[in-house]
């Protein structure tokens, strides 16, 4: 069974699902759907691209997500097109966003029999982990016999990035993308107190100021999850900085030292930036940049910055942009800008098809027709308009080239729309009416900046410190969080003496130590 191959990467995985099920982000732009479809049997015998499709193949496509109001009837259209043209049909299985951590691996532990899945170096067990322990269709041939025009749609550098020893493993989107994190604000705020745009931490501060000394809410009125970004924070305004390996970026990770020396990772706990990182942190919190139950609140950042509550909420730039139009729906007069921490120390990194894939399984049944499916979505643009917008006319109209609700529509009764991030394709992609217009233009100019991950290709494997990870994880989970928040019980310092401490007991020598013998021969594919 192919699930017992995986068996070590998903013991580390599921040890970390309860820290990380509460540390991480649900980000619900969009929404996915399972709507069972039989369109049928066919009862003509026909061969597309050398491919026996006399015999109807029913799909199953896990995704990301929950079901959209109108998924089935979305599905219902895509499935019509797929039997005509592929004599085949999808449901659609999702994964909810609590989920991601426990049962995304599991898909692939248990040796269910399905067909195609999101993937992603950074998902709860990455894609090259996956590619490695045998759970994915090698799909190296298989393209130039089914699916030409899907290949050469891809650059051949596009390709060579998903590569695992030599071979392709997952269909890489197509779709131009930057996730850098930082912080969005209110523009309105900005200009009230004199101020032109944030662009360093110093900047922040003063704004922050500004808003607890004359308005009746906090600058960042979020939960514990905002831990992580402070982190990000820190890592991005340091030096040259870079997230590494060995633990998840959900938490406290380890780093390097710069995009040249990637194997000397290290954890930043134990430099001075950051026992200075946690002083500020307690300055912050004692000045009430943020809520006094930081640890037990419920509701996040974007939702009380969206009920007035807020000044301002941290998130990465692409939810920033996507989310732009429900912000100023919300507060009209916001304009919220975007404080990316990553910019001044140019290291925005570029996005990598890689980064968000589509795979098929091992398991699955018909693996070619899969492939065809995917290059129907990807490179069809009648496909690619249904599982990214969904039915023109009711979930979406285009208006001089944007893409807006149509009249009368009700989120409510109307929404529908699928997680298929990973089947984009930036030739057909429609500018939607509810995201930040600045998102071609400041795009282009990251693009000239922008540096590629050292990381790569890499896959780390956990099984040789899967303890000491479940134990790294839980002392993140306590004081590491509350050093990031600034609600630690002792003071600061001794707080970064003790954390460094635990981090010790619990094995961050021995991960390190492991981290960089893993990395000893890797070569980046870049």
């Amino acid at each position: 069974m192919k699930g017992k191959k995986i068996a070590s990467s998903l013991m580390a995985v599921l040890m970390l699902a309860g820290v990380l099920t509460a540390c991480t982000s649900k980000n619900n732009n969009n929404e996915s759907s399972t709507s069972p479809t039989d369109s049928g049997k066919s009862e003509t015998t026909a061969n597309t691209g050398g491919v026996d499709t006399s015999k109807e193949a029913k799909l199953t496509y896990y995704l990301w997500g929950s079901e959209g109001v109108n998924n089935k009837a979305i599905l219902g259209e895509i499935n019509k097109k797929l039997k005509a043209d592929l004599n085949a049909s999808i449901e659609v299985k999702y994964i909810d966003w609590p989920d991601t951590a426990t049962k995304y691996p599991l898909l692939f532990a248990s040796g269910e029999n399905f067909d195609m899945s999101h993937a992603s170096p950074g998902a709860p067990v990455s894609y090259f982990t996956l590619a490695s322990e045998g759970a994915l269709v090698d799909i190296t041939e298989m393209l130039d016999k089914v699916a030409p025009k899907l290949k050469a749609e891809i650059p051949a550098t596009v390709w060579e990035n998903t590569k695992y020893k030599g071979k392709i493993y997952g269909v890489p989107s197509l779709y131009s993308e930057y996730t850098p994190t930082g912080f969005a604000y209110r523009s309105d705020l900005l200009k009230k107190y004199g101020m032109e745009k944030i662009s360093s931490i110093d900047d922040m501060v003063k704004y922050m100021d500004n808003v607890v000394a004359n308005e009746s809410f906090t600058p960042i009125n979020g939960k514990a999850e905002d831990a992580q970004n402070m982190f990000r924070m820190l890592v991005d305004t340091t030096d040259m900085w870079l997230n590494a390996p060995g633990i998840s970026l959900n938490e406290l990770n380890l780093v390097t030292k710069s995009p040249e020396d990637f194997k000397t990772v290290f954890h930043p706990a134990y430099t001075q930036e950051f026992e200075d990182w946690a002083v500020k942190m307690r300055e912050w919190a004692d000045k009430g940049y943020w809520g006094k139950d930081v640890l037990s609140a419920t509701m996040g950042g974007k939702e009380n910055f969206r009920a007035g509550n807020s000044a301002g909420y941290l998130t990465h730039a692409q939810d920033w942009i996507g989310q732009y139009g429900a912000d100023i729906k919300a507060q009209p007069e916001s304009d919220p800008y975007f404080f990316t921490f990553a910019e001044a120390n140019k290291k925005i990194k570029r996005k990598m098809g890689v980064d968000n894939s589509t795979v098929i399984s091992t398991n699955s049944a018909n693996p070619e027709r899969a492939l065809m499916v995917i290059e129907k979505f990807m490179t069809d643009e009648s496909y690619y308009n249904l599982i990214q917008y969904g039915i023109e006319g009711k979930q979406y109209v285009i208006e001089d080239g944007i893409k807006k609700f149509p009249p009368g529509y009700n989120e409510k009764t109307d929404a529908g729309g699928f997680s298929a991030w990973s089947l984009r394709n930036d030739k057909f992609v429609v500018p939607s009416d509810t995201e930040n217009p600045i998102r071609n233009s400041l795009f282009a100019e990251w693009d000239k900046v922008a540096i590629d991950d050292p990381y790569n290709g890499f896959s780390f494997d956990p099984s040789n410190v899967t303890t000491e990870i479940a134990s790294i994880s839980n002392v993140n989970s306590q004081l590491g969080i509350q050093l990031m928040l600034g609600k630690t019980s002792q003071e600061p310092k001794k707080a970064v003496a003790e954390y460094r401490e635990q981090l010790k007991k619990a094995g961050i020598d021995k991960v390190i130590a492991e981290v960089q013998k893993q990395l000893a021969e890797f070569v980046p594919v870049n």
